[in-house]
């Protein structure tokens, strides 16, 4: 069985997310010693960019079409990918808020890999996702707390994973919500980091199976 913590921050140890992932993942493996590990940091890795051959790609999958010629070899790439994502049995992501969305590089990560024929087809009863009976563990930080009624709107971080990673087939998911970081004093950052870190601990030792 194998775990994927994708990380979309470039902070590192600074990184107010990936000290909550850090508290899921240490509660992870010590509970779960038949999992193995693997790390994807987006910010480290040289993802393939989406160009017109990659695209030309994509189309002739939905036409039923493998890609041949240039286009297989540029989506050689893409390919990697995908299966590196497949191969895993359940799925962690560390996110922080980024202008209310989610950063660049988690986005450009999303347009390779998801693709008809690997993570999702259509049916005549409209799109079916392929990737099922896997679990998702979200664990974000957000400056703001997007968590009341007038701020909720503004939250389109959440809904947007749940919708693409639902699409695929992904429908158990859980977040947590690292918030506020910046908007109440660091006071409340710490107490709201040990709270997500509670939390992390208990999810990653009772919900992933």
């Amino acid at each position: 069985m194998k775990l994927l913590h994708i990380i979309s921050t470039p902070r590192g140890d600074a990184s107010n997310t990936l000290k909550v992932s850090a508290a899921f993942l240490e509660a992870f493996a010590g509970t779960r010693k038949d999992w193995t590990m693997d790390t994807l940091d987006l910010f480290k890795e040289e993802l393939p960019r989406v160009t017109a051959g990659v695209a030309q790609g994509k189309y002739g999958l939905l036409a039923g079409k493998d890609p041949v010629g240039d286009v297989k070899r540029e989506w050689e790439a893409v390919r990697r990918h995908i299966e590196r994502f497949l191969a895993a049995d359940a799925y962690l992501l560390s996110v922080p808020m980024w202008n209310f969305g989610i950063p660049y590089a988690l986005k450009h990560y999303i347009d390779v890999i998801v693709q008809p024929k690997y993570l999702f087809r259509y049916t005549a009863s409209g799109p079916e996702g392929l990737v099922k009976g896997r679990r998702m563990v979200v664990i974000t930080s957000r400056g703001g707390d997007y968590s009341t009624d007038a701020f909720r709107k503004f939250d389109m971080q959440e809904p947007y994973l749940r919708m693409v990673f639902g699409f695929v087939g992904i429908t158990d998911m859980r977040f947590i919500n690292a918030q506020p970081m910046d908007a109440m004093g660091p006071d409340a950052r710490d107490k709201k980091i040990a709270e997500a870190r509670a939390l992390a601990e208990k999810i990653a030792q009772d919900d992933i199976e």
